[in-house]
């Protein structure tokens, strides 16, 4: 089951061939030779990344880039089941800016934010939800991120389920319809035009879309850890190197520290929900053996 939940919550931050292209902004000054930072990611799939450079992890990779002196490359593929193995194991790119901690496909770098779970209502709904044993929940219309056929993997829904709250639950794919921009986007829409009463989303997708939505929107976090079930409900998040390769790990791990009041402003830029301090997160995280939302 944890394995699942890691797996799920990469989809959630997760039949195209993969492309290695430049993104806008690669230094074209940079002599001929200069190596590389090549990383792996989703050409579309705000407020992470897209092929236009316009996510979080698009701009936390130019500042690694810059703080390793590499040229940024990019090898796009939809991030779903078989990322990983189509990308990263292949030897087309060498990093992935966003995995849960201790994610076990890959080797995770120190987590470097880590974020919650989040009920999201238009800011006019009357006594909003504050944790899954809120009555409430029992006559409203629930959305969620939908990864497949079976909500039970998604925390959130797997403790709404041991609480009897089942038929109110809507899925929203996670995937929705790639030929359109920010296909998550779909979730957190649907509060604003009152298909749901409220959502459950991930915190990063939630804070983002909801600073962008056309009614204002508030956000809530779920408490760290559901009083039912006790499963957690934060999760840390690192980046992802192919395992052996500890050099190249090490690296990245300074740049991350060297840069980190750039990378924490890009966070609260896009309007993540952070919880801000990590360190005193870490036993936790060790507890949470890298599950995803």
């Amino acid at each position: 089951m944890k394995s699942t939940r890691r797996t799920t919550l990469f989809a959630a931050l997760l039949a195209w061939p993969a492309a290695v292209l430049p993104l806008p902004g690669d230094d074209p000054s940079r002599p001929a030779g200069t190596p590389k930072l090549r990383v792996c990611a989703d050409p579309n799939n705000l407020p992470f990344s897209n092929r236009a450079g316009q996510g979080f992890e698009n701009r936390i990779a130019e500042l690694l880039a810059d703080e390793l002196g590499r040229e940024l490359r990019y090898t796009w593929w939809p991030q779903r089941r078989g990322f990983i193995r189509k990308t990263l194991r292949a030897g087309d790119c060498d990093l992935v800016i966003g995995v849960p901690a201790q994610f076990e496909l890959v080797d995770t770098t120190g987590a470097y934010y880590r974020s919650s779970y989040v009920f999201v209502t238009r800011s006019d709904a009357e006594d909003p939800p504050t944790s899954l044993d809120d009555e409430s929940l029992r006559s409203m219309r629930i959305g969620v991120h939908a990864i497949g056929d079976d909500y039970a993997n998604i925390p959130p829904v797997e403790a709404l389920a041991q609480r009897g709250v089942r038929d109110q639950i809507r899925g929203y794919s996670i995937y929705g319809d790639y030929s359109q921009p920010d296909p998550p986007r779909v979730l957190i829409d649907a509060v604003v035009r009152g298909e749901v009463d409220v959502a459950i989303a991930w915190g990063p997708l939630a804070g983002y879309f909801a600073q962008r939505a056309e009614a204002a929107l508030s956000l809530t976090p779920l408490p760290a850890r559901d009083s039912l079930t006790h499963m957690p409900m934060q999760f840390s998040i690192a980046m992802g190197v192919r395992r052996g390769e500890a050099d190249f790990k090490r690296a990245i791990e300074a740049a991350i520290d060297a840069r980190q009041a750039d990378i924490q402003a890009v966070l609260k830029h896009y309007g993540l929900p952070l919880v801000e301090d990590l360190a005193s997160a870490a036993s936790a995280s060790d507890a949470d053996s890298g599950d995803l939302p």
